[in-house]
């Protein structure tokens, strides 16, 4: 098949240094100043959960664009979602570096809005599973106006502003990110909680290993 127009210009641009833009390093700067905050933070209370919060999010995604963009490979025509353009670094087909910073910090952003109390009820639901649906909904919201504006390019039909389009989205695209953050976030034994990173980052770490890193290496095309 042949790719798309918005494939054709994110490939054109994928992981080409000489497209950054100078707003990335403030907007690295906070990352690093949230995150600096956050660990001293749990260094002095010995409580971890926002940190992991923040892990948990941030590595999920990273599976999410990783079997976006081989998407891509396996069809030769789209992902399921492309960002095309207007990026300083597109880290895969799906992925660039804004975004990448949003996700690194949105889990703790989720954290610091879960109540203290897991029993809670918000409209009846169990505050977890609300504010799961809350941050989702709200994700999905986002990424329909940035599909509308053009900076993010849907092409598949049942990946699209439409009834079904907008489940798929919600459940495949941002849902299971809370919902894992809050069971990493609420689990009782911290060896639980650094297995459970340690499992999200080891498929994460280890698909970008076999599809991205191995290829460029050896001299082959990389897959992602």
């Amino acid at each position: 098949m042949v790719p798309t127009a918005a494939s054709q210009e994110a490939l054109s641009n994928l992981r080409v240094l000489t497209n950054y833009e100078w707003y990335i390093i403030p907007l690295l700067a906070i990352v690093l100043y949230i995150y600096g905050v956050e660990i001293k933070k749990a260094k002095e209370e010995n409580n971890w959960n926002t940190v992991f919060a923040g892990l948990t999010v941030f590595g999920m995604d990273l599976i999410n664009e990783i079997w976006n963009a081989l998407i891509f490979t396996g069809t030769q025509y789209s992902a399921f979602w492309t960002t095309p353009g207007h990026s300083s670094y597109i880290i895969m087909i799906g992925w660039n570096l804004e975004i990448a910073f949003m996700f690194s910090i949105s889990g703790i952003v989720f954290a610091k809005f879960l109540p203290e109390d897991k029993n809670e009820k918000i409209l009846g639901i169990p505050n977890r599973w609300a504010m799961a649906i809350g941050f989702a909904v709200f994700c999905v919201f986002v990424e329909v106006l940035l599909n509308a504006a053009g900076a993010l390019v849907w092409e598949y039909p049942w990946w699209e502003a439409t009834p079904l389009g907008v489940i798929l989205i919600f459940f495949i695209g941002y849902f299971h990110f809370y919902i894992a953050a809050h069971l990493v976030h609420d689990m009782k034994k911290m060896r639980s909680k650094l297995i459970a990173i340690g499992v999200i980052y080891g498929i994460g770490l280890g698909a970008l290993l076999i599809f991205l890193f191995i290829p460029t290496w050896v001299g082959l095309t990389p897959l992602i």
